[in-house]
């Protein structure tokens, strides 16, 4: 396990104990945007705060963006602030565990410049380990707001995609369903479909039966085949709305591939612009 970015249960109650590390609750459901803090509420790891999708790991909806964009680089570093985060802290979220919206928060740290981690198999391993868990507010003393610099290059643009469709400049990963990505079905967006170009890889792909991250080798061998000779350098990450991508970002480089980038409106971008060319079923 690459332990720099991946934690376990046992290895994240350690950290609790050395006092340097924030823990972040990520839960979040697309059907009730309340439940997530609901449930945080309700029991969560000790000493745990909560992330909310869209007010805290996201800036409000614009007239061309997609669902869910980067949040301001102000208004993030007074979240982490608020939450008793300071720079040579780790901070390491969770969800209920898949990991498939706490990504979004690794990915954001390390946009900003700083570690962060994911705790393997959520909620769910925790609770598996035998590890108690907490109720209500998580109350903490603020620490003074940090500056945040986001790093640009690990990200791209819908007109470099656009620009790059005809080229073998981009290869474009697709983290959302295979039926969300033929077209099939579309519960979020108001146009089915995918990029012209892209592959399918479904985020859940990465995990094994058990919900955690698969081996990093198998991760490896898994992406390679996928990529068919292709150097990281081309890949960018897609999904729905810049979130789930972050996971198979994640596990690439859990699998030591390399850093890769984002497409961070992803498909609820892409479809803001009638003159995107959209493809249909399922294959590239």
């Amino acid at each position: 396990m690459k332990s720099d970015i991946l934690v376990s249960a046992a290895g994240l109650n350690d950290l609790i104990h050395s006092d340097n590390c924030t823990v972040v609750d990520c839960r979040f459901d697309f059907s009730n945007t309340n439940k997530g803090r609901a449930e945080w509420l309700a029991g969560h790891i000790p000493g745990a705060f909560y992330a909310h999708l869209d007010q805290d790991l996201a800036s409000p909806v614009g007239d061309h963006s997609g669902r869910h964009p980067i949040p301001v680089s102000t208004e993030f570093a007074e979240y982490l602030a608020s939450i008793g985060w300071s720079d040579g802290k780790l901070l390491v979220a969770y969800d209920e565990g898949s990991n498939a919206i706490s990504a979004r928060l690794w990915w954001l740290m390390r946009y900003f410049g700083h570690p962060s981690a994911l705790l393997d198999g959520g909620l769910a391993a925790w609770a598996d380990a035998g590890f108690a868990l907490e109720t209500g507010e998580t109350r903490l003393n603020p620490e003074p707001v940090e500056e945040l610099v986001p790093n640009q290059h690990m990200t791209v643009s819908a007109e470099f995609i656009y620009d790059s469709l005809d080229s073998s400049a981009v290869l474009v990963l697709d983290a959302r369903a295979a039926e969300r990505y033929s077209g099939e079905m579309e519960p979020l967006d108001t146009k089915a479909g995918h990029i012209p170009g892209a592959l399918n890889r479904p985020f859940g792909d990465n995990l094994d039966d058990e919900g955690r991250f698969m081996d990093p080798e198998l991760l490896k061998a898994k992406f390679e085949d996928l990529l068919g000779g292709s150097t990281a350098t081309r890949v960018v990450h897609s999904c729905g709305s810049g979130v789930t991508a972050c996971h198979n970002l994640f596990a690439m480089e859990l699998a030591g591939i390399g850093e890769t980038r984002l497409y961070p409106g992803s498909w609820s971008e892409w479809i803001r612009d009638p003159a995107r060319p959209i493809k249909m079923g399922g294959s590239p």
